[in-house]
Order: C-alpha cells, then sequence, then structure tokens
C-alpha cells in the first residue's frame, strides 16, 4: 500500500520510478534498520547507568599493588546479589591488561555500595592463565544500596599492569542474582592509564652551628654560682684565696642536621701551670665517675656541666653539682641522639687553693669540641 501511494505522489510530479521499486525499498528499509541497531551496545543490556562514576588508583605506578576506588551516584536501590568487576584492553572485552592481576585481592570493609558490610559476600576470580581481571562478588541474601550518591567499592591489592601510558577499562555492574549475568541493575565503563612516577631528587647540605658564649657573675651553674665573670674566649679566675674558691661559667651552644645529633667534648691542653712549671692539681672526680667539689681550702681545678642526659655511661651523672677533672683527651658534656636546632649546655669551672699552693699566674687552653653523627 505504501509503495502505491508512494508511485502515485512521484508520479504526479513528473517522475517515473523503475518497475522493482518495490524490492529495493524493501532493502532499503533492512539496511537502514541494521545501521541503527549498531549504536545501541550498552555494555550490559537492560542496565541503568552509574552517573558522575570514577575509579581512582592509590599507586598508577606499573606493576606494583593498589587500591581501585570506584565512586559513582544514580545508584539503584534494588536487592543486588553481585558486583561484577571487570579490566580489560577493551570496551566490553574480558582480554587482561598485560601484567593485570585480581589474585591477590580483598575487599575494603567501608565499600557503601553494599552497605559497609562484608557478611555473606564471597569472590570468585577469572581470566586468562594465571593473571585474573574479572572479578563476581556475591551474596545469595543480597542487599539493597543505602547510598545511593558517591557510593563506593574498593578493590584492595591489585597488581596494575606491567604497560605504562595505555587506556585501559574497569567496568562495574551491578545484578540481582548471584549468576554475575541476569537481572542487571547499574553499570558503567571507566577508562584508566597507569603512569610512571616522576624521581624527585634534591640534596640537603649538612649543618652544624657551635658557638661559645659568656656568663655573667652571679648566675648559677649545676649548683654552684659564678663569681666572675667570663668571656667567649677566657676564663679569668683572677686571684684565688684559701677562703674563697672561684667559679667562672661558659654557655656551648649546639644546632645541627646530623641524623644522629651531636656530642659536645672538653679538655685542656695541660693542667693549669705557672712559669715555674708548678701545676694546679685536678679534682679526683672523673667524667665517668664526677663527684662533689671540695670546700674552700683545697688545692683543685675540675670542670662540670648542666648536662642531664649523656650519651654514654651514666647519662645524669653530673647532675647534683658533680664535677670531673679535666683531662688532655675529650671528655664528654653534651650530647643529643637527634639534629637539634638550638640547645645550650652550661660548663663550670671552678679551682681552689690550698696553704701549700706555690704562687704565680698559672694559665692553661680550655678546647670545646662539637661533633656532628651523620
Amino acid at each position: 500500500m505504501y509503495a502505491k501511494r508512494l508511485r502515485r505522489a512521484t508520479e504526479a510530479l513528473g517522475f517515473r520510478l523503475p518497475k522493482n521499486f518495490r524490492s529495493k525499498l524493501v532493502k532499503l528499509t533492512i539496511t537502514t534498520v541494521s545501521i541503527a541497531s549498531m549504536g545501541m551496545n550498552i555494555g550490559v543490556a537492560n542496565a541503568a547507568n552509574y552517573t558522575n562514576a570514577s575509579v581512582a588508583l592509590s599507586d598508577p605506578r606499573p606493576s606494583v599493588a593498589s587500591n581501585y576506588t570506584f565512586t559513582a551516584s544514580s545508584v539503584t536501590a534494588s536487592l543486588t546479589k553481585c558486583v561484577k568487576i571487570t579490566a580489560s584492553t577493551t570496551n566490553g572485552g574480558t582480554t587482561a591488561p598485560t601484567g593485570f592481576d585480581m589474585t591477590s585481592y580483598t575487599v575494603n570493609a567501608g565499600s557503601t555500595l553494599i552497605n559497609s558490610n562484608l557478611t555473606g559476600w564471597s569472590g570468585v576470580l577469572a581470566g586468562s592463565g594465571s593473571n585474573k581481571n574479572i572479578l563476581s562478588y556475591t551474596n545469595s541474601t543480597g542487599i539493597t544500596p543505602s547510598t545511593t550518591t558517591g557510593a563506593t567499592f574498593v578493590l584492595q591489592n591489585v597488581t596494575n599492569s606491567s604497560v605504562v601510558d595505555t587506556s585501559y577499562f574497569y567496568t562495574v555492574a551491578t545484578f540481582g542474582s548471584i549468576d554475575c549475568a541476569t537481572t542487571p541493575i547499574d553499570a558503567t565503563v571507566i577508562k584508566f592509564i597507569n603512569t610512571n612516577g616522576s624521581t624527585l631528587t634534591l640534596s640537603v647540605d649538612p649543618t652544624l652551628t657551635f658557638t661559645v658564649n659568656s656568663v655573667a657573675s652571679g648566675q648559677l651553674c649545676n649548683g654552684a654560682t659564678s663569681t666572675v665573670a667570663s668571656t667567649a674566649t677566657t676564663i679569668p679566675f683572677g686571684p684565688v684565696t684559701t677562703a674563697t674558691d672561684q667559679v667562672v661559667c661558659q654557655d656551648l651552644t649546639a644546632a645541627t642536621n646530623a641524623t644522629n645529633g651531636y656530642t659536645v667534648y672538653t679538655r685542656y691542653t695541660a693542667k693549669p701551670t705557672n712559669l715555674l712549671g708548678q701545676t694546679i692539681a685536678d679534682w679526683t672526680g672523673t667524667n665517668t665517675a664526677p663527684t662533689a667539689f671540695p670546700a674552700a681550702g683545697t688545692e683543685a681545678y675540675g670542670y662540670t656541666t648542666s648536662a642531664t642526659s649523656l650519651g654514654t655511661g651514666t647519662a645524669g651523672r653530673f647532675v647534683g653539682g658533680n664535677w670531673a677533672a679535666e683531662t688532655t683527651t675529650n671528655a664528654e658534656v653534651g650530647y643529643s641522639a637527634t639534629g637539634v636546632t638550638n640547645t645550650t649546655y652550661r660548663i663550670g669551672h671552678q679551682v681552689g687553693v690550698s696553704l701549700t699552693t706555690k704562687p704565680g699566674s698559672y694559665t692553661t687552653n680550655i678546647i670545646y669540641t662539637c661533633t656532628p653523627i651523620y
């Protein structure tokens, strides 16, 4: 009937149709239908499409373990018994990306697409060879998603493909049956790419600052009080009598970025000596076992430190006003196990004389050393 009407209309316009017009019209109709059907492949038949769908890789580098966090909205609140994940080289395909493997996967219990509850769920893997790229995650009882916007499904400990800068396809589909084929609910396909990380390099120079600073008279110095002011380069005891010992203090300040901190040492070049070669006796306390300084009237020279946590021996051995004899080898008076921005140790020097101490001007050199430990 349609062919007759078309023939009459064309003849009225002055055109003539061929005799086999009817068969060609049938062929044209069939061809049109075939072309239209080619654009209707949506991956999972009769499934609704998620919106705002994405997949985030915790580490996109090739061949490393990564977590794949799928997020989507417009989730259908229907009884769901299967979540099917497929990673493939083509849209709608099943061929695994080279090196991609789900064998050691776990599902994060916080996945809201399954109501943050793993109870009753189990997975079956499929794929080519030893590499598994298809997961059918099922629950015979099923759940109805309570989160329909921004729902997540997190697949953990997945080995990335070994190929970089190539697009692959991540398909997420849900079903109302445990065969993961019938009763489709929602589906989407997302592209993802593995990329090499960028190598960042930088260098940090080692740092160390160490200063010797003056301390005024009348300042506390590990239980003693300074009687004479010091400078950064002098320890000027001045006149000493049997009636009163002299105490001079200096502050040592250290800072370093050394990983294992630093140690501060003290030593002298020799006992305090006068022009005749006569010396002031060392105090009997030692760095490993310092003791209280004697009362005035006893010839002795020694040092103390405010450090309460040294790195060798008894850490707080100077606490409480203990003093030790200087030696010509380094002795610990400060310590930090890590790098610090600024730490100060107060070092005290004390001298006493007796009635038999020889007269004269005594001198020696005190040497402080700060050694960083990188």
